[in-house]
């Protein structure tokens, strides 16, 4: 038996709202891009010791969840699960709309949109953020082949083989956006290769997370069967992505406990860093490790689509604190410019920045945010990317198509 893949009729009053809505949140994000870049980064809260702001905790966490997003169609097409087969091009495109959200909102936060052009003709090989133009790029268009591969009949051959080409890449595509950080020798919070790792067991679980979300909520707007099997088998992944994600934070701050350079950092963290640590315990730790697997953790959790959904916010919830630690609360740590020695001069030497978010950076990340929701609730409807039905026994088949969408489509 076949697995159609249909498109979403769309026609229904919750789905042109929530278009709409998506639309406007996208508008009052290139508003506010505007904004900021007409008046200089001078209405922001970023100052010269916090230079990457809110907008890069958006924008990271959408890469990062781009890579993971790609898991189930690489379990289908590398790992050979083929339960998995029938969501392989959602999980596709759900990559390309996180990855497209993301790079959008890092492109309108740096202040020099316009010099794009330089970045992607001048490279420079000893950087890291040369190298990852050349990896966000190429994730693209080989998740582009890849999908074409699955969609088209005639070159399901290939499948196998682009499906091993994406996976690479988006482990090479992590490992590049952890390195951004690990490579920063002059920050206590970043210098460790244990950064890039840390990023690909998170990136499992946040890309998971919002793959769990965005097919609970297609299914329920389309009335389209879900199994509960397959739930239980996402359940089951997500304990897993999250206890590896939980592992590497756990080595990466006894890894620094290790190091006496590093006890100061440690200590703003875990103990003195006031918004920091909280955001560490109760974001990073509790809401998005602890209380997720708590919920998860049942004999029947496929037949609790509430829960399962509940556990994927709390993971994405959990993610943002872990993305705004890494990233605010490394930079708000003062600088160590002489390792051993007391410094004191009046810029800033031993302070501990502070920052507060603008209206406009929390416009800004909204807004990429709402662009990836555009693409996939666009392509859903008009191409197809979602199967008829997904309940245990269609999972369980080899075969999947295309087919144009019925006159009773409910969404």
């Amino acid at each position: 038996m076949k697995i159609a893949l249909r498109e979403l009729h769309g026609n229904s009053p919750g789905y042109y709202l929530l278009l709409g809505g998506l639309a406007l949140v996208t508008l009052i994000g290139l508003g506010a891009a505007w904004y900021m870049e007409h008046h200089g980064h001078i209405v922001t809260g970023m100052t010269n010791q916090i230079v990457w702001g809110l907008p890069h905790v958006f924008a990271v966490f959408l890469v990062v969840a781009a890579s993971g997003a790609l898991n189930v169609a690489s379990m289908a097409s590398v790992f050979g699960k083929t339960e998995f087969k029938p969501l392989a091009p959602l999980s596709g495109l759900l990559a390309i709309a996180l990855l497209l959200g993301g790079l959008t909102v890092l492109l309108l936060d740096l202040g020099r949109p316009e010099r794009l052009i330089v970045a992607m003709t001048h490279f420079n090989f000893k950087s890291i953020f040369a190298l990852n133009i050349i990896l966000y790029s190429g994730f693209m268009g080989i998740v582009i082949a890849y999908l074409w591969t699955m969609m088209e009949r005639s070159m399901n051959r290939y499948t196998p083989l682009a499906g091993l080409l994406a996976f690479v890449w988006r482990i090479a595509l992590t490992t590049g956006t952890g390195s951004i950080f690990g490579f920063l020798v002059a920050r206590q919070a970043y210098d460790s290769a244990l950064l890039a790792p840390l990023f690909i067991a998170l990136s499992l679980s946040y890309g998971l997370a919002v793959f769990v979300l965005v097919l609970i909520l297609a299914c329920r707007g389309s009335g389209r069967p879900l199994g509960d099997a397959l739930m239980a088998r996402f359940a089951k992944l997500q304990v897993i992505f999250i206890a590896a994600g939980f592992y590497f934070v756990l080595v990466y701050h006894l890894t620094n406990l290790y190091f006496t350079k590093h006890h100061d950092f440690e200590r703003f963290i875990l103990l003195d860093g006031g918004l920091y640590t909280a955001m560490f315990w109760l974001g990073q730790i509790l809401l998005g490790s602890v209380l997720p697997l708590v919920l998860l953790l049942h004999p029947r959790i496929g037949q609790m689509r509430r829960r399962i959904a509940a556990s994927a916010l709390l993971v994405v919830g959990g993610g943002f604190a872990q993305m705004y630690v890494t990233i605010i609360g490394g930079q708000a740590f003062p600088l160590v410019l002489f390792p051993g020695r007391q410094v004191s001069s009046s810029f800033y030497d031993g302070v501990v920045s502070a920052y507060l978010p603008s209206l406009p950076e929390w416009l800004l990340g909204f807004g990429g945010i709402a662009i990836a929701g555009l693409i996939v609730l666009l392509a859903l409807k008009f191409l197809g990317f979602l199967p008829e039905r997904l309940d245990d026994a269609a999972c369980q088949e080899n075969n999947v198509t295309r087919v144009p969408p019925p006159a009773s489509e409910t969404a």
